[in-house]
């Protein structure tokens, strides 16, 4: 019995000094200075929306004032909050190192079309839908879509969007979409000379499917100029409508709104900067 007690009182013994050991560590931990904090930015092979020197403005005194300050001052959450308000940024997250330092680990948001709505300023989005607005800072090479429907939403397009960003041969071909309707999406591809008319956004795989083989037993021995429209709306066809008229230049949503933007003054001195900086200096005579 009175090793059973003593075995009882050695366990409280020894959970009191665990909690106290662990809450004097924290409080340690808590009272250190952080010696720095840094930005990393992932995916630095997509297009950079997004950069170290930028995320770190963006910031402002939550990463000027941190070093120096206790650890246990400094609210990561914050940080991370600020940064998911930035259109730019997918995602960011901001971790404590064991060294005293903070790691802020950004994301950029990686655009799959560029969206030119009823009489509206264009703007990117990713494969949630998510928004940025284009400038002519950041020019990415994705699909273009355009419609005069004042009724249309960015998201009714998304599958249409996805099922091209996953599929790689298409999305290279693709260069703009058309909306005229919910039930008549145009495709126009890079080979001039046709659209394709894809209809809804429902049964995808199929319908490109009889795409690729219109590609592959029809437009090469017809020509690529013979039909101007190539329609898989209809379940199960493939519908050509020869071409009546002569073939029009094609005009890009994104280059007629460059034209009008007005011009990125610090992109331009940057520029100029850079030229500045690496211009070759001409050698004195001898």
């Amino acid at each position: 019995m009175l090793k059973t007690i003593l075995k009882i009182l050695l366990a409280i013994a020894l959970t009191g000094y665990a909690v106290t050991a662990l809450l004097w560590s924290r409080a340690n931990a808590d009272a250190r200075p952080c010696q720095s904090i840094f930005v990393t930015v992932a995916n630095t092979d997509s297009p950079r929306f997004v950069t170290a020197r930028e995320v770190a403005r963006d910031l402002g005194n939550l990463y000027t004032q941190s070093p120096g300050k206790p650890i246990g001052m400094i609210n990561t959450h914050a940080i991370v909050q600020r940064l998911d308000s930035i259109d730019k940024i997918e995602n960011a997250t901001a971790t404590f190192l064991t060294d005293g330092s903070i790691e802020v680990n950004v994301t950029p948001m990686l655009p799959v079309a560029r969206i030119f709505p009823n009489n509206e300023k264009s703007f990117y989005i990713n494969k949630q839908g998510k928004r940025i607005l284009a400038t002519a800072r950041y020019h990415v090479n994705v699909p273009v879509v355009s419609t005069n429907d004042p009724a249309f939403a960015h998201q009714q397009i998304l599958p249409l969007i996805n099922f091209l960003h996953d599929n790689p041969k298409w999305d290279s071909l693709i260069t703009h979409i058309k909306i005229l309707s919910p039930n008549n999406i145009i495709l126009v591809p890079m080979i001039h000379g046709h659209v394709l008319n894809i209809g809804s956004i429902n049964d995808l795989q199929s319908k490109f499917d009889r795409i690729e083989t219109a590609y592959r037993q029809i437009m090469p021995i017809k020509g690529w100029e013979f039909y101007d429209t190539l329609s898989v709306k209809w379940k199960g066809q493939i519908v050509a409508t020869r071409r009546t008229k002569k073939l029009a230049p094609v005009v890009n949503p994104a280059d007629y709104e460059a034209e009008r933007e007005e011009p990125d003054l610090g992109t331009m001195m940057t520029g100029e900067a850079l030229t500045k900086a690496t211009k070759p200096t001409a050698k004195k005579q001898q």
